[in-house]
């Protein structure tokens, strides 16, 4: 692969693009950047600090975000996820995390997931994906990966809450005013439902290896 090969994958949450997206970069000898997880990091920060996201001073938390941040174990919960489509809908906040993104890949390429990867960090990336799948297979995907009690006798409805949770999500992420969830003109679709990570894999691959021919 040449240097600089940027792979833009978008998609809603749960829909399976971070497992894609960290396998390809490592299949593919490239660094690999979850960018939700800023989002998250900045949103997390607040919460710890009493700081309501959606009106304290999310930009001075953004700049403090760093990469040590997004190994944090406490980012993935049904709080973060609110603070974190806040403080994404917030132009200041934005403008921060977009410089870190594209100074990240900026030298010898990456992987990066997110929602505006292919849109808006890097609308000329060589390789676009949009990795989606029902509400009811990434609530069920997200439950799993969340659930402490793999067999409890009420999973169904955690399920249905969650895909409720995953459903006002993506509402929110497409109908912000500032980078809205939505598939680049030229992305390719991956629909995952019923795909084991290595199909989706398998696919990525192929549209690779044809798109940069």
């Amino acid at each position: 692969m040449t240097r600089r090969l940027v792979i833009a994958v978008d998609g809603p949450a749960a829909a399976g693009k971070g497992t894609l997206a960290k396998r390809l970069a490592q299949a593919l000898g490239l660094p690999y950047l979850d960018t939700g997880l800023l989002y998250r990091a900045t949103g997390r920060r607040m919460i710890d600090a009493g700081h309501d996201p959606a009106r304290g001073p999310a930009e001075e938390f953004a700049a403090s975000v760093g990469l040590e941040d997004l190994s944090r174990t406490d980012l993935r919960v049904p709080e973060v996820d609110r603070a974190a489509s806040l403080v994404a809908a917030q132009p200041a906040v934005r403008r921060v995390l977009v410089d870190v993104q594209r100074r990240f890949a900026g030298e010898h390429g990456a992987v990066l997931d997110g929602r505006d990867i292919g849109t808006v960090i890097f609308p000329d990336a060589p390789v676009k994906l949009f990795i989606t799948a029902s509400p009811r297979t990434r609530a069920t995907r997200r439950w799993e990966q969340l659930a402490t009690d793999p067999d409890a006798p009420d999973r169904e409805d955690q399920i249905t809450r969650v895909e409720r949770e995953i459903e006002a999500r993506d509402m929110a992420d497409s109908s912000r005013a500032v980078a809205p969830l939505r598939a680049a003109g030229d992305a390719v679709r991956i629909e995952t439902d019923g795909l084991s990570a290595d199909e989706v894999l398998a696919e990525a691959l192929r549209i690779v290896a044809r798109m940069m021919r």
